[in-house]
């Protein structure tokens, strides 16, 4: 049976009846009397010990440890925070035919919102061009910018024109890890013992990468030794529905095929340190199997009612989906049917761009191998 904590109130009254009871005949309950003020000033002791032996045994195990002790049960599985990574990519200015005068390292260079970014190495024209690498000032997903975006030199250069543009697409940008999915990820380390290479490993591993928030480990997809291992960056690539961006492949290091790029690299990258000898693991996005809905019964529903219905679909997509598993769409209904004004919904038709569904237009979604599900636009009819 848990242990009932007494609340202050309880404890006053509980001190209050004790020094009654030892003090017959003698009035303490007058307003300012100072034993009824003892009393109280006793009873709000009392009260903060029980609150901190109540914090104390909080901390005492990792499923309701939180701050600093939930870091010290992590670090005792070798699970730390994820923090803060800085975006990095690399940017084109346009320069006259002849110029040499350089970017020097260091620069600053602006995004039109107002984000800097800092050049990580000088860089000379070539022709009539000059591309510059540079590193988010501040870390974080907000650093994170896709190619062609317009980029500022914060300082004049001879022969370099100020106004450019991104070349490489800043990537890598994450930000610090919620305590709540840090928690799961101390939990998960200690219900599952490393296995020397299990599926479950690779899926831990890609999960303590700045970003990564889902990950798969598909076993000999290319032969025996062979491992994929996807993932999805739900929050740092929110734009692009959670995909990382980049090229699939293997770790800089690995030379029995080519380098992933982008988001995959970081991830193969880190996967390389931790996976057994003889494993090639390749880091891969998945192709997105996007699911459209044609709904009927909610066209005057509104545009609030069929926002969240939108929005319900797309958190049973992401919760219930798997690469290369099947959705069911009774899933995706009990998720609709939440929504407060989606009363009298029926789906009349379901479609997917790499997946089948069966049986008939409204069935159970399965998607391609290496496949994931996500969510794509709702007719309502």
């Amino acid at each position: 049976m848990p242990y009932s904590r007494p609340s202050l109130s309880s404890l006053r009254s509980q001190v209050q009846g004790d020094i009654d009871g030892n003090l017959p005949g003698l009035d303490t309950l007058l307003r300012y009397a100072n034993l009824r003020a003892l009393g109280a000033a006793s009873a709000g002791v009392a009260n903060g010990c029980y609150g901190y032996l109540d914090y104390i045994a909080k901390q005492s195990n990792p499923f309701t440890a939180t701050g600093e002790a939930l870091a010290a049960w992590g670090a005792l599985k070798n699970v730390y925070l994820k923090e803060a990574t800085a975006a990095s990519g690399a940017i084109t200015f346009a320069a006259t035919a002849g110029t040499t005068t350089p970017i020097p390292a260091g620069t600053t260079i602006t995004r039109a919102d107002g984000a800097t970014f800092t050049t990580t190495a000088a860089a000379s024209p070539s022709g009539t061009s000059v591309i510059v690498q540079a590193t988010a000032t501040t870390a974080g997903a907000a650093g994170n910018t896709a190619a062609g975006t317009a980029m500022y030199l914060s300082v004049g250069l001879s022969g370099i024109t100020p106004n450019g543009s991104v070349s490489t697409a800043f990537t890598g940008g994450a930000d610090v890890e919620t305590q709540d999915d840090f928690k799961s990820r101390v939990l998960v380390a200690y219900q599952e013992e490393p296995s020397g290479g299990s599926v479950t490993d690779y899926e831990n591993w890609a999960l303590a990468v700045s970003g990564v928030t889902r990950a798969w480990c598909v076993a000999r997809a290319y032969g025996p030794g062979t491992v994929v291992v996807l993932f999805m960056m739900d929050e740092v690539r929110a734009a692009e529905n959670g995909f990382p961006q980049g090229t699939n492949g293997v770790a800089t290091s690995e030379t029995r095929d080519t380098a992933a790029t982008g988001d995959q690299l970081l991830v193969a990258n880190a996967l390389f340190s931790e996976e057994p000898a003889e494993a090639l693991v390749y880091a891969f996005t998945p192709t997105p199997n996007t699911i459209t809905l044609t709904i009927s019964g909610l066209a005057s529903a509104g545009s609030t009612v069929q926002a969240a219905v939108q929005a319900a679909f797309a958190s049973a997509v992401t919760s219930k989906g798997a690469p290369g598993g099947t959705l069911d769409l009774s899933d995706i209904e009990a998720a609709i049917a939440a929504v407060s004004g989606a009363a009298g919904f029926v789906i009349t038709a379901v479609a997917a761009s790499a997946g089948t569904v069966t049986p008939g237009p409204t069935g159970n979604i399965t998607s391609n191998a290496l496949a994931l599900p996500a969510a794509g636009a709702i007719t309502f009819v």
